[in-house]
């Protein structure tokens, strides 16, 4: 994660639940949302749904992981939030990368698009 921030406040994550574009898939929900920074940044959640300590710890390993593969291709100058859906517990991090990389990027793109033209 060369070239991203953590989120940590809970008025980012906050903000970004409110006021973003969702990117529904069945392993992951994505929260996207241009900032006014050179840089990304980055929040990753997974609620008890997801399963025990185990499950959750193992979910965030796996988008970070696929996070860092997918990292290069994303658009910079962006506040973005995964959240791990239940599916996630059987899903490999290459698997999500490749989401990531291929459609999610698309639909990542698209959101962005559609949001720079409404507060332009």
């Amino acid at each position: 994660m060369l070239q991203t921030a953590t989120l940590t406040r809970n008025k980012d994550f906050l903000m970004l639940y409110q006021r973003s574009k969702a990117i529904v898939s069945p392993y992951v929900v994505i929260y996207v949302r241009r900032n006014r920074l050179n840089y990304r940044r980055l929040g990753i959640t997974a609620g008890r749904k997801v399963g025990g300590a185990v499950q959750r710890n193992r979910a965030k390993r796996v988008i970070r992981a696929a996070y860092r593969e997918a990292e290069e291709m994303l658009p910079g100058g962006i506040d973005m939030v995964i959240v791990a859906r239940a599916a996630i517990c059987s899903l490999r991090s290459t698997e999500l990368a490749q989401y990531l990389k291929g459609q999610g990027l698309r639909r990542i793109k698209k959101c962005l698009e559609e949001q720079g033209g409404k507060s332009r």
